[in-house]
């Protein structure tokens, strides 16, 4: 799915034609077997590095073009570090920095590095990096479109001791970043293309990968009595849609499965309580939560977790017309508990109510995890490198941190205490959907724990990380299909067989 790159494996050799790259510590040794294979390369690197003042620090690049004694077009030769950073390399940064200096451009990296072990699982992360960082979204452009070596394509070999064993490794590491691509694809649609309706047709495409997808429409969610979640459909004039998607990968069908729960709010303006018009258009990303949903559901069945997993989604319009709810409305959740709306802004939390309280009665899940671009509130704490982690269970938490901190998708758990809860309390009904400005992020997860009864449960404060991303190494995308490598980690790490 990342479209104009191409990565194979093979084993060390002659180079040839295209650019060969080549990795170097700060003490710039070549690692023996490289050095043995490409003869002379060793001494090249060293006089280059003197004659341009290369250090080989981390994530530094030096290109010498037409490189003396070598087929190859040019040498590129990328810095590690000290050993301490060496020691904890980051493998899918190295990838994305090493595709962003051959891009457009055929070349074969030597992943054989001097005084280190590299595995197969670290070239798998290797080109999970590399695949990500070529991802762009540009399908609307007309006018700009690549030329010369860029309109080629990036052909990258990998070149490891055990070619056999990486291919393996990759077949994962490529389930994932596919998963992670298709979150950026949809966050990054705009909402007259990606519609409520529209969204749960490209859930559907997950049927071809084995998942048993199931669309509930207005007369459903109806029946249901998710009369919280179509509340806040019902001022647009596209229908809501709730999506059920299950993976069966487990040994025993049997088994209960784990849930992810994702808000899917394709367009929020805001409703009556209408946002200021400056930076509404970021307003489409409001479904980042439902979008990790779907990639990880499409990352799981692709590498065919061996797992039970129920993802499911709501999907709605936020709008503004006769019909919309009004501030003072109280509405009947699918639970039975009534609520009283303060904003029609703080409408997430209506749709998850539905969906958490529906998977959790219908699906007895081990755990649900719930995503979503929930508050502004949750930006103002952690900004937008880190998500906020709101939860009712320990053990699920120290879990989800651990996925984050390996993943470099990164949590921080925060506070639920009773006062929290109180501020949601109403006059006229059982609650309100908002508790105010201060700790608008905990009130907001205060509101969705009344849903969740003793099933443990994780809520993911995505609104900082999902969309209007921070660039980094492997991102260059505006929404960057966050959550997808974290819940497909936590997965691997706890829960397959």
């Amino acid at each position: 799915m990342a479209d104009g790159i191409t990565i194979a494996f093979g084993p060390l050799g002659p180079v040839g034609q295209g650019d060969v790259v080549l990795f170097v510590g700060d003490d710039l040794a070549v690692a023996p077997a490289v050095a043995q294979a490409i003869g002379g390369v060793a001494d090249l690197v060293a006089r280059a590095a003197a004659s341009e003042r290369f250090k080989g620090k981390s994530l530094s690049a030096l290109a010498l073009p037409a490189p003396a004694g070598l087929d190859a077009d040019r040498l590129v030769v990328i810095g590690l570090g000290s050993e301490k950073d060496r020691a904890k390399l980051d493998w899918p940064a190295l990838g994305g920095f090493t595709a962003s200096k051959v891009s457009g451009r055929s070349a074969r990296a030597a992943l054989i590095l001097a005084g280190l072990d590299v595995t197969a699982a670290n070239a798998a992360d290797f080109a999970l990096g590399a695949r990500l960082r070529h991802y762009s979204f540009d399908r609307y452009k007309t006018k700009k479109k690549p030329e010369g070596e860029e309109a080629k394509g990036t052909a990258l070999t990998l070149m490891v001791a055990d070619v056999a064993a990486a291919e393996a490794a990759a077949k994962v590491s490529e389930a994932v970043s596919d998963g992670v691509i298709l979150a950026r694809e949809l966050i990054n649609e705009p909402p007259n293309v990606l519609y409520p309706e529209e969204f749960a047709r490209r859930a559907e495409a997950l049927t071809q990968l084995g998942v048993e997808v199931e669309v509930l429409g207005p007369g459903k969610l109806e029946a249901l009595g998710m009369r919280a979640l179509l509340a806040v459909a019902q001022g647009s004039t596209k229908e809501a849609r709730v999506v059920v998607m299950r993976w069966n990968g487990a040994a025993d069908p049997a088994e209960a499965p784990l849930a992810f729960i994702g808000k899917g709010v394709c367009f929020d303006s805001g409703g009556v309580s209408i946002k200021s018009a400056g930076g509404m258009e970021d307003m489409k990303g409001d479904m980042g939560g439902a979008a990790c949903v779907v990639g990880t559901m499409h990352a799981l069945a692709s590498r065919k977790a061996k797992v039970n997993v129920v993802g499911a989604i709501g999907i709605v319009e936020n709008m503004p017309d006769g019909n919309a709810m009004r501030p003072s409305d109280i509405i009947t959740s699918m639970s039975g508990q009534t609520i009283e709306i303060i904003n029609t802004d703080a409408e997430g939390r209506l749709v998850l109510a539905d969906v958490l309280w529906h998977i959790q009665s219908a699906y007895k899940p081990k755990f649900m995890i719930d995503l979503a671009t929930l508050t502004g509130a949750i930006i103002v704490a952690l900004g937008q490198d880190i998500a906020g982690m709101f939860s009712n269970d320990d053990a699920l938490s120290a879990k989800i941190t651990a996925a984050g901190e390996a993943t470099g998708e990164a949590v921080w758990r925060m506070p639920l205490i009773p006062a929290y809860d109180k501020a949601i309390d109403s006059k006229f009904a059982d609650m309100k959907n908002s508790g105010g400005r201060h700790g608008g992020a905990a009130t907001a997860a205060s509101f969705l724990k009344r849903y969740v009864n003793d099933v443990p449960w994780a809520h993911l404060d995505i609104a900082g990380v999902a969309m209007s991303s921070s660039a980094s190494e492997i991102n260059r995308s505006w929404g960057a299909g966050w959550g997808v490598r974290l819940l497909d980690r936590l997965v691997r790490d706890n829960y397959e067989a």
